[in-house]
């Protein structure tokens, strides 16, 4: 039986090593990390990470690229069922330093499965090799999702992004959490600006998002939602969701997609 612990595949001698697990809902990790890269592929519901840099919400279909030895929390909003793949640092080289979510392709995704069918140490030479070469060029060439919360290094700065991630529905306005922060209006923009690579607005909004996905995943009713985010109505949280996610933000929840739903 393949083992569900994770350690056990950090010395393994082959460049790619997959580990299927699920979780219950409101099921966490400690903060840790792990010497190896890590591609987090939510097969079924929603998690949310967190790391010193940033905050980022994988939903299903989606999966998060963990650099080798960052240190990362996960929460599972509602049942998870999700597929590790550790790889190799010499493997990834070239991949990007900074964890980010990708949209995983179909092939991508019959990948991963298929080469948990195969044994952990799998031939190189033969068709589990073929597949472990297939992940890695598939991770290379996906996009990356704006389903990222970047997290600046400025105390002030970070102080009034962990305010907007813990009351998203907060009524406080630019000049309000300036005030708070002890910033000039100019100073929390540009600072904004220069440390996320978004502005105020953009970040606020994205916080809005990823937690309305988050309660979605959780059950909560959408209309619930809508508020508990900061919109007076539904629409507008569905226009906020269809412009940050335009391929995706509109069509239902499942195999990938992601919505608030309205059947409820």
């Amino acid at each position: 039986m393949r083992s569900i612990r994770a350690e056990d595949y950090q010395d393994v001698p082959r460049r790619v090593a997959v580990m299927p697990k699920h979780f219950v809902a409101g099921s966490r990790t400690e903060r840790h990390f792990h010497k190896r890269a890590q591609l987090l592929y939510a097969t079924a519901g929603l998690m949310m990470a967190t790391a010193e840099d940033g905050t980022w919400v994988v939903p299903e279909g989606h999966a998060l690229w963990i650099p080798p030895r960052l240190p990362h929390a996960v929460v599972m909003h509602g049942a998870v069922s999700m597929c590790s793949a550790y790889l190799a640092a010499e493997a990834v080289a070239a991949f990007p330093v900074r964890a980010q979510v990708i949209e995983v392709s179909d092939l991508l995704a019959a990948a991963l499965a298929a080469l948990t069918r195969e044994p952990v140490l799998y031939d190189e030479a033969g068709r589990g090799g073929h597949l472990a070469a297939l992940v890695l060029d598939e991770i290379g060439r996906a996009p990356e999702t704006p389903l990222t919360l970047p997290l600046p290094r400025d105390g002030r700065l970070r102080r009034v992004c962990v305010g907007l991630i813990d009351d998203p529905a907060s009524p406080l306005d630019l000049d309000a959490w300036a005030e708070r922060a002890g910033l000039s209006r100019r100073t929390l923009t540009r600072g904004f600006r220069r440390e996320t690579g978004l502005s105020f607005d953009a970040w606020r909004a994205r916080a809005r998002v990823v937690r309305a996905l988050a309660l979605t995943a959780d059950g909560r009713a959408a209309r619930e939602i809508a508020s508990a985010v900061g919109y007076r109505s539904l629409q507008a949280l569905r226009g906020r969701m269809s412009s940050l996610l335009p391929d995706r933000g509109t069509r239902d929840a499942g195999a990938g997609n992601v919505r608030v739903r309205t059947n409820q």
